[in-house]
């Protein structure tokens, strides 16, 4: 029986559980894009600046530590191609601003505290990569 489905669901609640943490711990949203674009703009108080490092490292330390640590791997396929990678980001980052919140911002904590314009935000953005998927697959030949 395939398993990979069980680390999505354990990725998801911890996402979850992450959210419920700083929004209970100290009233903050949990949106990694403006966690991560907090990082990268100057001012602000020191607290919430080492908030944010100890968040971003804790996103890249917690899969490492799974993967080398307990051994744990999850298949994932990524393109080879650097310009696809990078033109990918940049419309993600670009997607992220204009929409003012990302995957984590609006589709789980928006959500979760029945926020109308999360609600509609994780439509149009779920809605636009399944436009994205389909496009690609049927017009280009992509993911098959």
């Amino acid at each position: 029986m395939q398993s990979d489905w069980i680390w999505g669901l354990v990725g998801g609640g911890l996402i979850g559980l992450a959210g419920a943490v700083l929004l209970l711990g100290n009233g903050r949203i949990m949106g990694a894009s403006g966690i991560l674009g907090g990082l990268l703009t100057k001012g602000g108080e020191a607290t919430a600046r080492i908030e944010r490092l100890v968040f971003v490292a804790c996103v890249i330390a917690v899969p490492a530590l799974l993967h080398y640590g307990a051994n744990v791997s999850v298949e994932a396929e990524v393109t080879s191609n650097l310009g696809l990678l990078l033109g990918a980001g940049l419309l993600v980052g670009l997607g992220t601003r204009l929409a003012n919140g990302c995957t984590s911002g609006h589709g789980v904590c928006g959500i979760s505290r029945l926020s109308l314009r999360g609600l509609l935000a994780t439509i149009l953005y779920i809605g636009a990569g399944a436009a994205t998927v389909a496009v690609m697959r049927h017009l280009f030949g992509a993911f098959s």
